[in-house]
């Protein structure tokens, strides 16, 4: 993916996550963060850094506009972090260097544990810090789920439209 195409799918999850998704709260606590989705399609030895860089950049303008104060930066942050350590679970030995993370390249079986295993760790950390409290487990535990599976659902209704 060019830069340029990078920086508009940025700008795209970013507005949508501001505009619509953050507007979306069913039963109460689950809410879409389909912006995780733009950290799980990076390719195969994309440098770490860059990684980084773009995935605190996100979540810092999902932040700006969610006013969530780094919440969305800590977390996405470290999502962007272990995407190239849990991407090489998955891939087989003799895939491509610059192959990138999508069901048609992985396949539906890595494709799918890969993201929801992203997926959760962004829920997971990003309601532990915005809760920052465990006197409300259950509460929390609903939000980390719900959030997850919609987020899952989200992400997989785009790659099957995907070529």
């Amino acid at each position: 993916m060019s830069v340029i195409r990078r920086i508009i799918v940025f700008a795209a999850l970013c507005l949508v996550q501001a505009l619509v998704l953050n507007r979306i709260q069913l039963f109460g606590c689950a809410t879409p963060l389909l912006y995780v989705y733009f950290v799980i399609m990076f390719p195969r030895h994309y440098p770490r850094w860059a990684i980084l860089l773009w995935s605190f950049f996100l979540g810092l303008s999902v932040d700006m506009f969610s006013n969530t104060l780094g919440v969305t930066s800590a977390s996405l942050t470290l999502v962007g972090f272990t995407q190239s350590y849990l991407i090489e679970l998955f891939l087989p030995r003799d895939a491509e260097d610059d192959i990138r993370s999508s069901a048609a390249t992985l396949g539906w079986g890595n494709f799918v544990p890969l993201a929801m295993l992203l997926t959760l760790l962004h829920c997971l950390l990003f309601f532990a810090i915005e809760t920052f409290s465990f006197f409300h487990w259950l509460h929390w535990l609903e939000c980390v789920g719900g959030s997850t599976v919609l987020t899952l659902l989200m992400i997989l209704a785009i790659e099957s439209l995907r070529k």
